[in-house]
């Protein structure tokens, strides 16, 4: 394997709008204290993420800018495991006090989670 298998390049994102409100629409959900991810199946054989960390649960930059750094880095490493779904993560408050290594499994735990319900309900 390559550095470019584990690449962030565009076509892996959610830029448009109209593509974040299809997932908004009638998404598969995970949840639990540190994030909440919306799912939903796509027309592609690769995943795509978007995030929403908002300044009202994030206050400052600094800690928005390490939580959607770390959302980034687990999604690189699983989306050869993810397949074709179009995926929008989103952080709670308590996101900012947990130790980056917790996040880590969280999100571990949400793409397994993501996979097999997405997987039930095609």
């Amino acid at each position: 394997m390559t550095a470019r298998d584990f690449g962030f390049p565009p076509q892996l994102r959610l830029k448009k709008p109209d593509e974040y409100k299809k997932v908004f629409a009638s998404p598969v959900k995970s949840s639990d204290q540190y994030f909440t991810l919306l799912a939903v199946r796509n027309e592609f054989d690769h995943p795509r993420l978007g995030l929403a960390i908002a300044k009202k649960n994030i206050k400052k930059a600094v800690n928005r800018n390490v939580i959607k750094r770390t959302v980034r880095e687990n999604f690189r490493i699983q989306q050869r495991n993810l397949g074709g779904m179009d995926i929008v993560v989103l952080a709670r408050r308590d996101a900012v006090d947990a130790p980056l290594e917790l996040l880590r499994k969280s999100l571990d735990r949400h793409w397994l989670r993501l996979i097999s319900r997405c997987a039930s309900r095609s």
